[in-house]
């Protein structure tokens, strides 16, 4: 998904930068989602925003699908799923989350990975994930734990770079994305009319082999945090880094252990 964010330019364009930054961790999460969505096999599914293929791979995996479609408004991201995955079940498409272009009742099962709150107007998406599954039908999502702190990748950041910066305050995930806590995103789904709502949170470990092995990703200008490191000068940059070394915790062998929480949600279409 190609976003824009004020001040700092474009965000989610290519999958190369994406994967090592977060991608890494929503395959984990996308995964255990998948089976926590619980859908019967041979089901035809829908991957609203799928970026580089995440809940894709997953569903392919362990969901025995008669058919995926993902869609996505990036054609970087597009390219790089179908690039990188390849089986014939499976097909990706470049349209946006807020107008799907599906008719009514056309699949079994909706879902979408870190994408909703990146989205103009949620509601509007989440109702059109309702419109697309038949009744009965599933519609399932994630996203980060800003919220709460779960997500500990990005919160650690967005800690260190507000005790430098107090205006990167403003751009604290957390604060510009308040969907990404357990009692909005069940509202959410209630709003756009599923029954059954049920929001649980998804931990996975985030374990960096050193804190090169942390920063890299974030010069990749891949998503919120690396899209305000790039845009600082070289003495800022530098300093914030120096600020993040010594606050990561380490291991004894160097390595960096947190993890990375997502609260999901899913519910079923009435009828």
């Amino acid at each position: 998904m190609c976003v824009f964010l004020r001040g700092v330019g474009p965000m989610w364009v290519t999958g190369e930068a994406y994967e090592p930054y977060v991608g890494r961790w929503s395959s984990q999460v996308a995964h255990r989602f998948v089976r926590w969505m619980g859908a019967a096999p041979r089901e035809s599914w829908r991957d609203v925003g799928c970026g580089t293929g995440a809940v894709t791979r997953a569903v392919l995996d362990l969901a025995d699908p008669a058919t995926v479609v993902g869609l996505d408004p990036s054609a970087g991201f597009v390219a790089y799923a179908r690039r990188t995955i390849a089986d014939h079940r499976a097909r990706f498409v470049l349209a946006d989350a807020e107008s799907l272009p599906f008719a009514d009742s056309s699949a079994s099962v909706a879902v979408s990975g870190l994408v909703l709150n990146f989205v103009p107007d949620p509601d509007r998406a989440a109702a059109e994930m309702a419109r697309v599954v038949r009744p009965g039908g599933l519609v399932g999502a994630y996203v980060w734990d800003l919220g709460d702190g779960g997500m500990e990748i990005i919160r650690a950041f967005w800690d260190a770079a507000s005790a430098l910066d107090p205006e990167a305050r403003a751009l604290d995930e957390a604060v510009r994305f308040p969907l990404c806590a357990r009692a909005p995103l069940g509202e959410l789904f209630v709003r756009a009319g599923l029954e059954d709502v049920e929001v649980d949170g998804i931990t996975v470990p985030a374990r960096f082999a050193d804190f090169d092995d942390y920063w890299q990703p974030f010069l990749g200008a891949q998503g919120p945090a690396p899209a305000y490191v790039a845009t600082l000068p070289e003495e800022r940059r530098g300093a914030l880094r120096e600020r993040l070394r010594s606050a990561l915790p380490r291991a004894e062998d160097g390595s960096i252990p947190l993890r990375a929480r997502a609260w999901a949600v899913r519910g079923r279409r009435p009828g």
